[in-house]
């Protein structure tokens, strides 16, 4: 009985070890596992190299045409604030991208072309067309003067240098920047959702989507917010670059200042948040806020209203019962487009920032590039089983000569036109001619009030080689859209390249982005549903009512190719032209002239001797015309300053570029001209002596030719405190 108790007990003993033994073991092998998978995910994911770098690409801000609203009387007359671009560059050891987001209405071919030519001249073959994005902020309030193709050059008075040269050397000066501050870092993604910054200006061609499609979104805009974050390995923020779909015409169609619109100003206050003390434009960090789907999306958000009536406007066509569309107008939120752009883009930062503060989701995973040169006007596209159709040559409707409720056009023609105009397409016929029965045809219902693509002199009025382009960094798909597209097309758009990019497994929860007005510009992209209401998008969907269709099949065949790591058998497709003998319409400045018994920069309406914080200070010069400064980047026509009592010196805290400060310019008779400064003092200004500086050049007669010369004036010095009475 004692041996048995004995054996038991022994027996127990033993398993009792062996289970031990067991748990042991299994939990070193699961810690070692672990471990080899930690290893290994650390392995796997090195550091990327990131570089971020921004430059000034302002160009001379006078008499030029403001690119946007096609306004020929809106021709640049100061500074509202200054025009960046700004730059992103991604390296995994094995490739390369570069993401640039640029304070213009819009990406040109012509544009690109002469950046990609500037890079290769300085870097070889590093920075290509496959890999290098640009992207437009889509402000309406940057120069015109940087296209090669006819339509675009009439109403921008012809290609001028005096306008793409900045935007060149501004862009590739950015990538040079971000190029040289090249490191080893990390990459987080963040999104969320904005309301209330943006309506649906066509809520009615939204309509015509299909209903179950239409019920799968909230919103008939998108509201997504995404956001990737850029830090050292420290953790330290160097950048931000985020996208949200909304038009930059907060500023509107009266406005003669260059400004960079609400985006613009989204940037310029996180840059001031990160850069802080440092003058705008200054510092390291940079904040890139991009374009996205935002073809039929207002930051008006108060809606269109009859101006003479405070009325709805007509829902189809919005126009009014009397005055028409001139007088359907979209407003708000603010009291001026001032307060808009302030309120708009208020939203945006501090979305982005709440977002930037939140990134813990780390982006990691190889680069991938894939681009394709297409011709859009021969695209064949599968619509059912047994049916194909194509694209078009280019041709805009009646509808687009319409404007939107962002900015009317100057006739009669209104939105939602299916039908032509017997006396406008008389006139058209006599000046230009018929459209052929085949375009015709192709665009159905589009009444064709411009047969663009069948006109091509002087040169070709639009653009037939078109890029289509997808970087992915990680999971993060980022797909170059030569246009604006509309809400839901973007929608269809993402959804089609994310089902492609999984499809191999290679890719999982990706994410995938719309980077509108990029590489080159071709008007709106609707749906096919939305191009048969034929409102001002769809009117402007140029390559006809499959556009969208075939902009899909291409991006399916770039994503797939990613998927499947097949992109070096994508075909490169047809080159685009770089045309010789571009036209300009805008004749030289003159020789500028002064009053009798004066001189440039003397003050011809002075300060006031006491302000408060809230007020504005104006002070007028003796002007001459900005476009004899030539390349003004990186310089500035306006300083305030103020007055340090301890070392007797002043101290620079506004210029041009600040939000605060606005530069106007009068061209008044007998080529006289005169400068106003305008300084909105922030309520957080220090009390102190203050001055106002303005800098300018002036063209004049002297030995027998025509000299530019410098000249500055300077206020008198004023006191800025909270009370009159208190200083």
């Amino acid at each position: 009985m004692a041996d048995r108790k004995r054996m038991c007990c022994g027996r127990s003993a033993l398993e009792v070890t062996l289970a031990t033994l067991f748990i042991l073991m299994t939990a070193v092998s699961v810690t070692l596992i672990t471990l080899m998978v930690t290893w290994r995910t650390h392995t796997d994911h090195k550091p990327y190299l990131v570089g971020v770098g921004r430059a000034d690409c302002t160009g001379p801000p006078a008499e030029i045409p403001l690119m946007g609203y096609a306004n020929t009387q809106q021709t640049a007359a100061g500074i509202h604030t200054r025009l960046y671009s700004r730059a992103f560059i991604i390296d995994d050891g094995r490739r390369r991208v570069v993401f640039v987001t640029a304070d213009v209405g819009m990406i040109s071919q012509r544009l690109r072309l002469e950046v990609l030519q500037a890079l290769k001249v300085k870097y070889g073959d590093q920075y290509r067309q496959d890999n290098v994005v640009l992207s437009g902020t889509h402000t309406h309030c940057g120069l015109a003067g940087y296209f090669q193709y006819t339509l675009f050059m009439i109403t921008s008075n012809g290609y001028m240098k005096a306008s793409i040269e900045p935007l060149v050397n501004g862009i590739v000066k950015s990538i040079d920047r971000a190029h040289g501050t090249m490191r080893p870092g990390r990459i987080f993604r963040s999104r969320g959702l904005l309301d209330g910054s943006s309506i649906n200006r066509s809520p009615h061609s939204y309509m015509n989507n299909p209903d179950d499609e239409r019920r799968r979104y909230k919103w008939n805009t998108d509201k997504n917010v995404l956001v990737l974050k850029f830090t050292d390995l420290d953790g330290d923020g160097i950048g931000m670059l985020s996208w949200f779909a909304v038009h930059a015409v907060s500023m509107n169609d009266t406005n003669r200042l260059v400004s960079s619109d609400n985006m613009g100003y989204a940037s310029y206050l996180l840059e001031q948040d990160k850069n802080a003390g440092e003058l705008p434009g200054q510092g390291s960090f940079v904040a890139g806020f991009s374009s996205s789907n935002l073809g039929d999306v207002t930051p008006n958000t108060r809606g269109p209203r009859c101006m003479n009536t405070g009325l709805p406007c007509n829902h189809l066509n919005s126009s009014c019962p009397v005055g028409g569309t001139k007088m359907c107008k979209a407003i708000g939120p603010g009291d001026d487009m001032f307060e808009s752009t302030r309120i708009i883009a208020l939203n945006i930062y501090r979305k982005a920032k709440e977002l930037y503060a939140g990134a813990e989701e780390e982006v990691t995973g190889l680069l991938h590039t894939a681009h394709q040169w297409v011709n859009m006007t021969d695209v064949t596209v599968q619509i059912n089983a047994t049916h194909t159709a194509s694209t078009c040559k280019p041709a805009l409707g009646h509808s687009f000569a319409a404007g939107t409720t962002d900015g009317g056009g100057e006739l009669n023609f209104t939105q939602g036109a299916v039908e032509g105009d017997p006396f406008w397409d008389g006139i058209r016929d006599a000046l230009l001619g018929e459209p052929s029965k085949q375009t015709q045809e192709c665009h159905h219902p589009k009444p064709i009030l411009f047969s663009t693509g069948e006109m091509n002199w002087p040169l070709p009025w639009h653009p037939q080689i078109v890029d289509v382009q997808i970087i992915t960094i990680g999971s993060v798909a980022v797909v170059a859209v030569p246009g604006e597209m509309t809400t839901m097309s973007g929608r269809r758009l993402r959804e089609a390249v994310k089902q492609e990019l999984e499809s191999e497994g290679a890719f999982r929860d990706s994410e995938v982005v719309i980077a509108g007005l990029s590489n080159i510009y071709t008007h709106y992209i609707t749906t096919y549903e939305e191009y048969q209401v034929q409102r001002y998008e769809g009117a402007s969907t140029i390559y006809g009512p499959h556009t969208l269709s075939a902009y899909l099949h291409k991006y399916r065949g770039l994503a797939r190719a990613i998927a499947q790591d097949r992109v070096s058998e994508l075909p490169v497709g047809p080159q685009p032209p770089f045309f010789k003998n571009l036209f300009n319409l805008l004749p030289a400045p003159s020789m500028d002239r002064k009053p009798e018994n004066s001189s440039f920069g003397d003050v011809l309406q002075q300060v006031y001797p006491i302000y408060r914080q809230g007020d504005v200070v104006s002070v007028t010069f003796v002007a001459g015309n900005p476009r004899h400064s030539g390349d003004i980047r990186d310089k500035t026509f306006v300083t305030v300053e103020i007055h340090d009592n301890r070392t007797d010196t002043w101290e620079v805290v506004h210029t041009d570029a600040s939000w605060e400060t606005r530069f106007h310019w009068l061209k008044g008779s007998n080529r006289q001209s005169n400068s106003t400064v305008e300084w909105h003092i922030p309520p957080a200004a220090p009390s102190g002596s203050y001055r106002i500086k303005h800098f300018g050049h002036y063209k004049h007669w002297k030995a027998l030719q025509f000299v530019i010369t410098p000249y500055e004036g300077t206020s008198d010095v004023f006191s800025v405190g909270g009370s009159f009475y208190y200083q």
